[in-house]
């Protein structure tokens, strides 16, 4: 008779560690709020939103050619309608076509393990040294042989040092003078740089740095790879490799809109294995670029 209670007790048992363990993981990768968003737009889309569920893979995994090292970050530049992403084993500033090839590559000097790169004006770039949280404006002209972050204008913020879990993914708004910084987790926050780089000589130098708590804690996914800022809706995407996710935020940091970048979705044919940049260009096309060298571009079907 015991042998026959103890069964419905073990059951039990196991039953609960279960719901305990699905509860942790749902915690822990989001998938409670990430479920419960997916349900809300299936059932009332964001009108305002860009609609990056809309968007379609146009060129898959395209390999980089030429290049030994892993690349990181990506950004587009208006004035050259090309893309820069850097390299941080052996630094190199390099841009890249908008079809994913190599047109230059800028040695870095002393930029120690430089991890993202954004356009901020004509021939003037952020780069960041993730270890240092250190971020650095270099200028680029056609005849640039290599950049010497001694040389630059740079600033330290030294915010909640965390090892390689440093600031990985940069934006900006020229509109608003703001420079979104995000650092990849532990913890998970996108912090918003005012006065840097510092473009008036004629005012004082003042640095203001802003967190959005509320923002932040709207983000349903597990780590931060990079951002994009867009000018004609001011809204933010970030991407996350874990969560292998894109996600819009409008200016109150609300969730709108997700691309996702596992198989089977917006047309791909496999997952994106470890997202590392995204980029945005003036007509609304995402370049994306992952390790190891692969190159995607995502565009919205037009109507």
């Amino acid at each position: 008779m015991r042998r026959y209670i103890r069964l419905p007790l073990i059951f039990l048992v196991l039953s609960l560690f279960a719901l305990l363990l699905v509860a942790v993981a749902g915690q822990q990768y989001r998938l409670f709020e990430r479920g419960w968003f997916n349900v809300k737009t299936w059932w009332q889309p964001f009108e305002q939103s860009i609609g990056l569920d809309q968007y379609k893979v146009v060129l898959e995994a395209k390999p980089i050619e030429g290049l030994d090292e892993d690349i990181s970050a990506l950004t587009f530049d208006p004035d050259r309608n090309s893309l820069f992403t850097v390299t941080n084993k052996r630094p190199e500033l390099i841009e890249l076509s908008l079809d994913g090839r190599i047109l230059r590559r800028v040695p870095l000097t002393g930029f120690g393990d430089p991890e993202a790169v954004e356009y901020v004006g004509a021939n003037t770039y952020v780069i960041t040294d993730e270890r240092e949280q250190r971020l650095i404006r270099v200028r680029l002209n056609d005849s640039t042989p290599f950049l010497d972050a001694k040389d630059a204008e740079q600033l330290t913020l030294g915010i909640g040092l965390n090892g390689n879990k440093g600031f990985e993914g940069l934006a900006y708004d020229s509109a608003g003078k703001r420079l979104f910084v995000a650092k990849e987790r532990d913890p998970m926050l996108i912090y918003e740089v005012h006065g840097f780089p510092h473009d008036n000589p004629e005012q004082p130098y003042a640095v203001h740095v802003v967190q959005d708590q509320k923002r932040d804690s709207r983000l349903f996914v597990r780590d931060l790879s990079s951002l994009q800022f867009d000018e004609r809706s001011g809204h933010l995407l970030a991407l996350s490799d874990e969560s292998q996710l894109v996600l819009e935020l409008d200016v109150q940091g609300k969730p709108l809109s997700t691309l996702s970048l596992r198989k089977g979705f917006q047309g791909l044919k496999k997952s994106v294995p470890q997202a590392e940049g995204i980029a945005m260009d003036d007509a609304g096309t995402i370049y994306l670029v992952s390790e190891p060298n692969l190159f995607y571009v995502f565009k919205k079907p037009t109507e």
